[in-house]
């Protein structure tokens, strides 16, 4: 195999590499967030008393949110990882008198469970953000 054709095959699993940096920059956002809301609740939490208890019930759902999306991040670091790996693999299968196809299928595979799996936990902090959402003034 050529280098152009190398770099064909590798084109995808780079534009894929992009795509979970545009979800890592969303996941790094929404943890941003939940980090400036927790310092703002625990501020207010010590100088209101009276609503410590609810503050505290609040940060502890913005403190399991936060595990949700670290962990979310995580695996899409580990799904980057091995992508950035198949296209090494790639290189490495054309040029080397090695086979490395069934590894770079494994890598690939891998790497699309890891990403299936950022996004499951993303999907459950939505839900947990979207549970707990208060609209309004209620009592």
């Amino acid at each position: 195999m050529d280098v152009g054709h190398v770099i064909q095959s590798a084109l995808a699993p780079v534009f894929l590499i992009s795509g979970v940096g545009v979800m890592l920059g969303v996941l790094t956002n929404r943890l941003a967030r939940i980090v400036d809301r927790a310092r703002d609740w625990e501020a207010k939490a010590d100088q209101e008393a009276h609503r410590a208890a609810d503050l505290d019930a609040r940060l502890q759902v913005l403190a399991r949110r936060s595990r949700y999306i670290s962990s979310a991040i995580t695996m899409c670091a580990v799904s980057a990882l091995l992508t950035a790996l198949v296209v090494v693999g790639l290189f490495a299968n054309a040029f080397l008198a090695v086979n490395l196809s069934a590894v770079i299928a494994i890598l690939f595979v891998a790497a699309m469970m890891a990403l299936t799996v950022a996004f499951l936990v993303f999907l459950i902090e939505v839900r947990i953000a979207t549970a707990s959402i208060r609209i309004g003034r209620i009592q």
